[in-house]
């Protein structure tokens, strides 16, 4: 038996699936390091945009910031922006998030 022979009756003895594990464990670390955070995010999204009641201060995707009169049943909010209380109509959607006021002290 030649040293070539002996190889290949080697390397075909070898499990097929182990060839593919560690393809499997870095997608398997890209799922739980990229897509799980994306998810929880979005679902926080959705959840605080459900959650938006009148008097709440956001801040929109465009960077405007305005505290919520009325929230109308095709998904329109109608937002009162300072200084000069400018009411505007923006998509419910276009709401980034929540401004939180903070406590001076």
């Amino acid at each position: 038996m030649t040293l070539f022979s002996f190889l290949l009756q080697a390397t075909a003895a070898t499990n097929p699936i182990m060839g593919f594990l560690p393809l499997l464990v870095i997608v398997g670390i890209f799922y739980v390091l990229v897509f799980m955070p994306m998810q929880r995010q979005k679902k926080q999204q959705a959840q605080m945009l459900k959650d938006l009641q009148n008097g709440s201060v956001v801040l929109t995707t465009g960077g405007l910031v305005g505290t919520i009169v009325s929230i109308n049943n095709d998904d329109t909010l109608i937002l009162r922006v300072k200084p000069d209380n400018i009411k505007l109509q923006v998509a419910r959607s276009a709401v980034s998030g929540l401004v939180t006021e903070e406590k001076k002290t």
